[in-house]
């Protein structure tokens, strides 16, 4: 079901994957990475038959750089750094060390047309610390089994290899598991689903836990 009341249409129009319905702190503090401008959607894992189908990445088909409603990652190259995830060929230590900060609000290369604040100031805004929030930018297939996803309210959501919020926690889909993030035994829950997407909201809606 989609959340009650009712909405001019105006966010179901938007360019944004994330829309936030209670917000808890958009962070401004880090430096965004270069290749937070100009990775490719998806980043990491590309095989045809595991591509998210969610209208967050479909609304941004070609479009390069971090997304609305992707996972900001710590990074270490530098200090007070951010971005999306890398694969296995980053410098040694690199990856275990991309840890959850929270969700980002925009796209980091901005919209056509308009104002470019991202690449401007080299900023890049994400949510922490808590809020509830409606995404359209999540994985619908697994990474591995390319078997499609089903969502149920209460599941916990994770970062997937790719960025993008999933609720299948292994080794060939999760971020921290199969980067031996912390050992690979805290899987950091980004958030708890409350209401699935179905024919009349293709949003995961969820309180978020980081």
């Amino acid at each position: 079901m989609a959340l009650l009341g009712q909405a001019s249409g105006g966010f179901t129009e938007s360019t944004s994957a994330l829309r936030i319905l209670h917000v808890g702190v958009r962070n401004t503090i880090g430096q965004l990475v270069a290749e937070a401008f100009t990775q490719t959607n998806p980043p990491v894992v590309t095989a045809t038959a595991t591509v998210s189908q969610s209208s967050g990445l479909t609304l941004n088909a070609g479009v390069l750089g971090v997304l609305s409603g992707s996972i900001a990652f710590a990074r270490p190259d530098g200090d007070n750094t951010h971005g999306g995830p890398t694969d296995a060929g980053a410098a040694p230590g690199q990856i275990t060390t991309q840890r959850v900060l929270g969700v980002f609000i925009n796209n980091a290369v901005g919209t056509p047309f308009t104002n470019q604040p991202g690449i401007a100031s080299n900023r890049g805004p994400y949510v922490s610390a808590q809020g509830s929030y409606g995404n359209k930018l999540y994985e619908t297939q697994n990474l591995d089994t390319e078997a499609d996803l089903t969502y149920t309210v209460g599941d916990r959501l994770v970062a997937s290899l790719n960025g993008y919020l999933t609720n299948v926690v292994d080794a060939d889909n999760a971020h921290d598991i199969a980067h031996d993030i912390d050992g690979a035994a805290e899987v950091t829950t980004i958030a708890i689903l409350t209401i699935v997407p179905d024919s009349s909201s293709d949003e995961l809606v969820y309180d978020q836990r980081i």
